[in-house]
């Protein structure tokens, strides 16, 4: 096939252990998924369904590491979350088999320009540029979940310049990882490639130029951020 541009090289993710990696299609998010992280942002989780937006492929930064202050903000703010590589594609996947459409799993950063989020809330508008910008979503190496299973507990942190900032454990999630995946089934068809962030617990807080970031998620991996000053 002949292009009319030079066609882009497509987003990957490392798997551990593995020196193939892992094609990435579309990152989905979960939105406001663990009860305290909701309230902390004036919401009600025991009333609302979930809900989700989208990063661009583009934003993944495998493994982290020395990344630029994000432009046109003031208000940069981490958001840690469990991610689930998809393996299998499909739609209107049950609950009880959402499980066997994942790859496996990683720790990811859902970063976040918040003061444009505000300001998109405040007008009605769409929040893509307060989630979707460029080098949004550092991530670590992906584990296969042949080898690690499937958590579903576990500590979830990230500490700023080594102090904890967020800290929750999987198992406070509104939705679960196959529920999530179900409910999105119905809406898009999942295909191989897809990534879920699955939510963040409460503790969001402000990033400055210099701060060093360094994000857990037990029994799957870490990763590491340090932006410049």
């Amino acid at each position: 096939m002949q292009y009319v541009i030079e066609a882009p090289q497509p987003a990957t993710v490392p798997v551990e252990g593995e020196t193939a990696v892992f094609p990435v299609r579309r990152i989905w998010c979960v939105g406001r998924n663990y009860a305290d992280h909701a309230r902390e942002m004036g919401h009600d989780p025991d009333r609302e369904p979930p809900f989700f937006f989208a990063k661009p492929a583009t934003a993944v930064v495998p493994g982290g590491g020395s990344l630029p202050f994000p432009v046109q903000t003031k208000d940069l703010h981490h958001e840690i979350e469990l991610v689930v590589a998809i393996g299998k594609g499909g739609k209107d996947i049950a609950v009880e088999d959402a499980l066997s459409h994942v790859y496996g799993y990683a720790v990811g950063l859902d970063m976040t320009r918040r003061d444009i989020q505000a300001e998109a809330k405040k007008l009605g508008r769409p929040w893509e540029l307060s989630k979707g910008f460029d080098q949004s979503c550092p991530i670590s190496a992906i584990i296969p979940a042949s080898r690690i299973g499937h958590p579903g507990k576990g500590k979830i942190e990230v500490s700023v310049n080594g102090k904890v900032q967020q800290t929750g454990d999987m198992n406070q999630m509104i939705w679960s990882v196959p529920e999530s995946i179900a409910y999105l089934s119905r809406y898009v068809e999942l295909l191989p490639g897809d990534l879920l962030m699955t939510g963040t617990p409460a503790g969001v807080s402000a990033v400055k130029p210099g701060d060093s970031l360094h994000g857990t998620c037990e029994g799957v991996g870490e990763v590491r951020v340090t932006y410049a000053g």
